[in-house]
């Protein structure tokens, strides 16, 4: 629980916690619109639309996210964001190069996923070949 009239920002990726913060408000956008959270909203959850995310820390700065799909949930002081891809920045324009760099690994990391589960499968097929072959034969 927070103090002050602030709330506390998680955003949690599936391997860690990104941002894990006070703060005094946060700017969020949902399937329908974007909307804004300020101490003493009421609770919700929503599904939230690729975009950015804009919070201001307890001392004033303006924080941003650029996240993937996900889920917000606000309970009581705490506000939790859940996404599979997300990354932090101070600046639209750094974030903006920080999310094409992102962006370039996980294609990366996809094709070359890709690639061996096509070998993988290939494989597989090679040996049902073998096995049906080998079944012929023995007939």
């Amino acid at each position: 629980m927070t103090h002050n009239g602030t709330l506390r920002l998680q955003v949690l990726l599936p391997t860690r916690v990104l941002v894990d913060t006070p703060i005094r408000k946060i700017i969020a956008e949902a399937e329908n619109g974007s909307f804004c959270l300020l101490p003493r909203h009421i609770d919700f959850a929503t599904a939230l639309a690729p975009g950015i995310l804009v919070f201001e820390t307890e001392a004033g700065e303006e924080q941003l996210v650029a996240n993937d799909r996900g889920i917000l949930v606000k309970a009581g002081d705490d506000v939790r964001v859940s996404t599979f891809n997300a990354v932090r920045g101070d600046r639209l324009e750094v974030l903006r190069e920080t999310v094409e760099e992102h962006f370039k690994k996980l294609d990366e990391h996809e094709r070359v996923t890709r690639m061996a589960l096509a070998r993988l499968e290939a494989g597989t097929l090679r040996r049902f070949q073998n096995l049906e072959n080998t079944r012929r034969g023995l007939e």
